[in-house]
């Protein structure tokens, strides 16, 4: 049943209907974990309690070692079984990571750890220099407010002037042509 999942995984993955290059994927009490890099997939079969960072950290040395040996004649492979001498190395690769209490695992495990511990505290980090650039942000707002206020009252003190300039000239002549027609009816 296994091996028909991972023909019909071939068939999907060859025909490009997955464009992820590491993805695992859950078959009952397993999980198939694949990594694609160039034209080769490298791909196995665990338990579901099996570390999904050493069964990676598996394909990664098995890629390595894979490009490292067969590299140049990946593509002038013409028969199924032309790299039949690297199973070899995944055989010994393959002891090394079926226990996963081993200290070499522990230790990959531990130094993953690490690497997300580093990260989260750098995320962390980034969080507390987020929330001091948006006190700056919330500062540098109700700074821009106030200022627009002031900016809004003189807007509006040199609309006035401006209306008083323009207008106050006609007002005052008219002021006065009306002020000598009525001392002009006042006095005839």
């Amino acid at each position: 049943m296994y091996k028909q999942q991972v023909k019909a995984l071939f068939k999907n993955l060859s025909k490009g209907h997955n464009e992820a290059s590491r993805m695992s994927i859950e078959t009952g009490p397993y999980i198939f974990h694949y990594i694609i890099e160039g034209r080769v997939c490298y791909l196995t079969m665990c338990d579901r309690a099996y570390p999904k960072k050493l069964a990676f950290q598996y394909l990664e040395d098995l890629k390595n070692e894979f490009e490292r040996v067969n590299g140049a004649q990946i593509e002038t492979a013409a028969r199924p079984y032309a790299f039949i001498k690297f199973d070899t190395f995944i055989q010994r690769t393959k002891k090394l990571y079926l226990d996963t209490r081993t200290q070499r695992n522990i230790a990959k495990l531990n130094d993953e750890l690490y690497e997300v511990h580093q990260i989260m505290t750098r995320n962390v980090q980034e969080v507390l220099g987020v929330g001091e650039k948006l006190d700056q942000v919330s500062q540098m707002s109700s700074r821009l407010t106030s200022e627009s206020r002031i900016y809004a009252d003189k807007a509006r003190d040199l609309n006035r002037q401006a209306l008083i300039r323009k207008w106050a000239p006609v007002a005052i002549v008219l002021g006065v042509v009306f002020l000598l027609f009525w001392v002009k009816t006042k006095l005839w």
